[in-house]
């Protein structure tokens, strides 16, 4: 590690080095999740496979929307699927009177 003489730095110096060390604190992990990987595909290779063959391929789970169950009587284009907090549009329906039978899609 080197050592630096701070007080003989000029201020655009000292801000120069502040930024690269900044970056290389926000970098660190990175560099070391590939280096770690790099030696993991290294013995894979050495034993006869690729990383991807020992561990599997990575599947990320998307959400799907859930299906409408209610639609706004005037404007079909609103719907809700019956999860999460009340549309405006249902609350105020049921408020004029109608039932979550009658905004049922059926």
């Amino acid at each position: 590690m080197a050592d630096y003489d701070l007080e003989a730095l000029s201020l655009p110096e000292l801000k120069k080095m502040q930024k690269d060390i900044a970056k290389a604190i926000s970098t660190f992990e990175a560099r070391q999740k590939a280096e770690a990987r790099t030696k993991v595909e290294a013995v894979a290779r050495e034993m006869g496979y690729s990383l991807a063959e020992l561990v599997g391929t990575e599947m990320k789970t998307t959400r799907v929307p859930g299906a409408a169950k209610y639609r706004h009587l005037e404007n079909p284009a609103l719907t809700w699927s019956g999860r999460g907090r009340k549309p405006q549009w249902f609350v105020e329906a049921l408020d004029a009177g109608n039932t979550a039978s009658d905004l049922a899609i059926s």
